[in-house]
């Protein structure tokens, strides 16, 4: 069975987890978790480490490699992608993006099993990124794609509009900017909510045992953003 390493540093939060898939029992998920803002270079590296000797495992036994691809933090996506890419490529092991709303999502299921999901995270420059989820057997289901956006253009899902949505992730932190029509359908959002590789080694490992891996070279953050950087007007 699978043992995939998952990282994340997609947004304030760093985190590192290590998934063993373990036939006739029940998973063994070991994870390390911090609010590290512009500390990610610094504490990544060490949580690896940190969650491979806990299981006594060294980076030969992984069989796969897995990060938080983005939306998100431009500089923690690429430390992410770095370090996961190295990883994998030294090892030669597959190598898995996994969606940071996704994990944001599979988050609030796993934990108080919120079905109907609205992931948002602050994207800066007066937008959001964003995605809406359906949460079924632990799979998150996208019901809308991921986009950055305004946050008066938010809309709920067409044909939606009537299920207990919850709110989670920073771009909720907007919430006066949004639309009455969204603060009247979402039940409550959860602003402080932050991705955790535990969630992203999840949905990397049924994407690993899909046969979705690919080479290290060809794994990219996903920004949904071309412009990744402030430029004043003049």
């Amino acid at each position: 069975m699978p043992i995939l390493l998952a990282l994340d540093a997609s947004s304030s939060a760093c985190s590192a987890a290590l998934l063993q898939r373990r036939e006739g029992a029940d998973d063994q998920l070991i994870a390390r978790f911090a609010l590290t803002p512009r500390e990610h270079t610094r504490r990544l590296l060490p949580m690896v480490d940190e969650v491979l000797a806990e299981a006594g495992l060294s980076a030969s036994a992984l069989d796969a490699v897995a990060y938080g691809r983005g939306p998100g933090s431009f500089t923690g996506l690429r430390i992410a992608a770095g370090v996961a890419q190295g990883l994998a490529f030294g090892l030669d092991r597959p190598l898995l993006g996994v969606s940071t709303l996704a994990a944001l999502a599979l988050g609030g299921h796993r934990r108080y099993h919120y079905r109907y999901l609205f992931t948002a995270l602050d994207a800066r420059m007066g937008e959001i990124y964003v995605a809406a989820w359906r949460c079924r057997d632990g799979v998150p289901e996208a019901l809308t794609p991921e986009a950055v956006m305004p946050p008066d253009r938010l809309r709920l899902p067409p044909g939606h509009e009537d299920h207990d949505w919850v709110g989670i992730g920073s771009g909720w932190g907007l919430w006066e900017r949004m639309p009455a029509e969204v603060q009247v359908g979402i039940g409550q959002h959860l602003p402080e909510w932050e991705a955790d590789a535990s969630d992203m080694a999840l949905l990397a490992a049924r994407a690993f045992e899909a046969g979705e891996g690919r080479p290290a070279h060809e794994v990219q953050p996903v920004y949904l953003r071309d412009q990744v950087a402030w430029k004043k007007p003049r």
